[in-house]
C-alpha cells in the first residue's frame, strides 16, 4: 500500500484508506474506482470491499520504514477527509507524517468543508502539503476552506478540468496542477481554459504544473502546452533538493 507512482507530480502513493463516494462532477469517471474494482477482482486483500471506504491500520506506519526522502501522495485511492473516516484515524495519519519529517506528503481532498472543520485541531508540520480539487467554476469555494489551514504548502488540483474557471484568486496558494480527464468516457478539455489558468499563475508567481491533456489515449495526447512541458513545483521542494 506504499508504491512507486506514475503520477507525474509525486514519487510514491500511500493508502492508509481505500474507497470513496462521489461528491461532485469531477468524480463522474473516477480512476480510483475503476482501479479498485480491478484489484478486487484480482483478489488483492486491501480491496476486498471494492470501493467502499475501508481503513487499513496496518499501513499507517509504512512511511517510517522508507529511509530515503520521498514525495508521497496520501490516499490516491480515497479522500482522507471523507466523512466516514474517524477523526482519530486522520490524526494518526498526521502523527506519522510529523514523525517521518524527511518526506514531503501531499494530501488532496474534495471535502474542503471537513478540512476547515478539523484544521484547528491538526498540528500541521512543514512537510505536509494540503490541496483541494477544483474541477470547474462551481468548486472554487473550496479554495477558501483551504486558505483557512496553516499548511506550509497549499495547492490546487484542477483535474479533471471539465469547464472554464472564470474567477481564480490565487492569494495564499503555493502551487497549481492542471490536467484533463483520461480513460473511458473522458470529458474534453479546451486549451483556452488551461492557458487562462497558466496566465493567472504567471501573474501571481505561483508554480504551474500541467499534467496531461487526457483523453482515452492520454499518452498519445501528451502533456505539452504551447510547445513545452510545465513541471514547476513549490519552492519548499526546490530548496530541499538544492
Amino acid at each position: 500500500m506504499v508504491a512507486r507512482s506514475s503520477i507525474e507530480w509525486t514519487d510514491m502513493t500511500w493508502n492508509p484508506v481505500t474507497g470513496c463516494t462521489k461528491i461532485s462532477a469531477g468524480c463522474k469517471n473516477c480512476y480510483a474506482e475503476r482501479m479498485a474494482r480491478r484489484l478486487q477482482a484480482m483478489g488483492q486483500p486491501n480491496y476486498r470491499n471494492g470501493f467502499r471506504v475501508t481503513l487499513h491500520p496496518h499501513v499507517v506506519n509504512k512511511p517510517l520504514e522508507l529511509k530515503k526522502p520521498r514525495v508521497i501522495f496520501v490516499n490516491s485511492m480515497s479522500d482522507l477527509f471523507h466523512e466516514e473516516i474517524p477523526e482519530k484515524f486522520i490524526q494518526d495519519v498526521f502523527d506519522v507524517m510529523r514523525r517521518a519529517k524527511w518526506h514531503h506528503f501531499q494530501i488532496l481532498t474534495k471535502r474542503a468543508e471537513r478540512l476547515a472543520e478539523l484544521t484547528s485541531r491538526i498540528e500541521w508540520p512543514r512537510n505536509v502539503w494540503m490541496g483541494v480539487s477544483v474541477e470547474n467554476q462551481d468548486q472554487v469555494a473550496r479554495m477558501n476552506h483551504l486558505r483557512s489551514t496553516t499548511a506550509a504548502v497549499k495547492f490546487l488540483s484542477i483535474e479533471p478540468l471539465i469547464g472554464p474557471i472564470r474567477t481564480l484568486n490565487l492569494t495564499g496558494i503555493n502551487w497549481v496542477i492542471v490536467g484533463g480527464e483520461s480513460g473511458p468516457g473522458s470529458r474534453p478539455i479546451k486549451e483556452e481554459w488551461v492557458v487562462e489558468i497558466k496566465r493567472r499563475c504567471l501573474e501571481a508567481r505561483v508554480p504551474f504544473f500541467f499534467k496531461q491533456w487526457g483523453g482515452f489515449n492520454k499518452k498519445k495526447n501528451g502533456r505539452q502546452l504551447q510547445g513545452r512541458t510545465w513541471d514547476e513545483m513549490p519552492a519548499i521542494v526546490r530548496d530541499a533538493v538544492a
